[in-house]
C-alpha cells in the first residue's frame, strides 16, 4: 500500500510503500513516555526522520535491524485505513487499554 504523511508543521513530508498487515501497536514503556500516551501505532518502513523544527517524532528504530524504522500511524494521513494487526511488549501496557482484545498480541516485540 502506497501511503504519504507529514510531520505537525508540514516541514518534513515522506511517501513509502507500506505492508498493512505489519501495522502493531507497542505498549513498551520508552514509547508510552516518549509518545506521552499509553502506547504507539506503527508500521515497519525504510528509514524516515523527526523534524527539527516541530519536534514531530515520526519514527523509532530498534537496534536489531537500524535499516528499518517503524512509521508512527499519526503522521500518515491513510491512516483511518492502517487498523493494527498485532501488539508488542503487552507485558508493561497499561491495564486499561488491554480491551484492545481482538488485535493479536505479544508478550514483547516480536518481528
Amino acid at each position: 500500500m502506497r501511503i504519504d504523511g507529514a510531520c505537525h508543521c508540514g516541514r518534513i513530508s515522506f511517501e513509502a510503500d507500506i505492508d498493512p498487515d505489519k501495522v502493531g501497536l507497542c505498549h513498551c514503556t520508552d514509547c508510552q513516555t516518549l509518545s506521552g500516551s499509553a502506547f504507539t501505532a506503527f508500521v515497519p518502513v525504510p528509514k524516515h526522520a523527526f523534524c527539527p523544527d516541530c519536534g514531530t517524532r515520526m519514527y523509532a528504530a530498534a537496534e536489531k535491524d537500524p535499516r528499518v524504522f517503524n512509521l508512527r500511524i499519526g503522521t500518515v494521513r491513510q491512516r483511518a485505513a492502517l487498523s493494527p494487526k498485532s501488539q508488542l511488549w503487552c507485558r508493561s501496557a497499561l491495564p486499561w487499554v488491554m480491551g484492545l482484545a481482538s488485535v493479536r498480541q505479544h508478550p514483547k516485540q516480536a518481528m
